[in-house]
């Protein structure tokens, strides 16, 4: 049946969204969806999982979006899609916010306060926002099992890491390779190319001019420029 533009824009589209989503939860739709599928064919799918100690934004919308187009796609070709959520928990952004909390400046500072007492502060942190994350991932519509997520900071995970070192050292796989990084002197650890972000800012650094004459060329000049002056002498 046709739709009229009248009627269109009669929808209350909030109203409608949250009938969807109750439908969904009241029905299972989702556990559904994956439980009816069978287990001898399976897409596996990992949640590359965001940090929960920030708010989420709009480009997490994006992302999540684009895997659950993916997902939903795989489910309606007959696959199984497991989609287990997950919290990435470690991170220099995550020690930053507890500094700025309890006023520390450098390492001495930790140990001073106890570097247990700080890391139970930072485990305290990371989930800070766990709430706006579930309840947006619900609005928008993302199929993620929510309710046994892996957390990277648990023990279980930790120690399943380790032994996939353990697999990939036992196949020969593992090397000791040299690899330059941006090092953090405060924090005494390399920092990603995200970590140096959250600091990044442009500065104006010396820098000279110098001319050097060309032996046997009159009145003819190279031009040199160098943001290192104290290397001339």
């Amino acid at each position: 049946m046709a739709t009229s533009f009248k009627e269109i824009k009669s929808l209350d589209l909030p109203v409608l969204e949250e009938e969807i989503l109750n439908t969904w939860e009241s029905e299972n739709t989702f556990q559904k969806s994956i439980s009816t599928r069978s287990v001898e064919k399976i897409f596996s799918f990992y949640e590359g999982p965001p940090t929960a100690n920030g708010r989420p934004g709009i480009h997490h919308i994006l992302g999540r979006a684009i895997k659950d187009a993916f997902c939903r796609y795989k489910t309606l070709q007959g696959f199984r899609v497991d989609r287990k959520a997950g919290w990435d928990t470690h991170g220099l952004p995550v020690e930053i916010e507890v500094e700025k909390v309890l006023g520390i400046k450098n390492r001495e500072e930790i140990e001073s306060f106890g570097i247990a007492k700080f890391n139970a502060e930072c485990k305290r942190s990371v989930l800070k926002y766990k709430k706006d994350w579930d309840a947006l991932t619900k609005a928008a519509g993302y199929w993620v099992d929510l309710s046994t997520p892996y957390v990277t900071f648990d023990n279980e995970y930790i120690e399943s890491v380790w032994w996939l070192i353990k697999q990939i050292h036992e196949q020969g796989l593992l090397y000791k390779g040299h690899k330059i990084q941006w090092y953090s002197p405060g924090s005494g650890t390399v920092l990603s190319s995200h970590e140096v972000s959250l600091g990044y800012k442009e500065v104006t650094d010396p820098s000279v001019y110098v001319k050097f004459p060309v032996i046997g060329e009159e009145n003819t000049h190279l031009v040199v420029w160098t943001t290192t002056p104290w290397t001339l002498p």
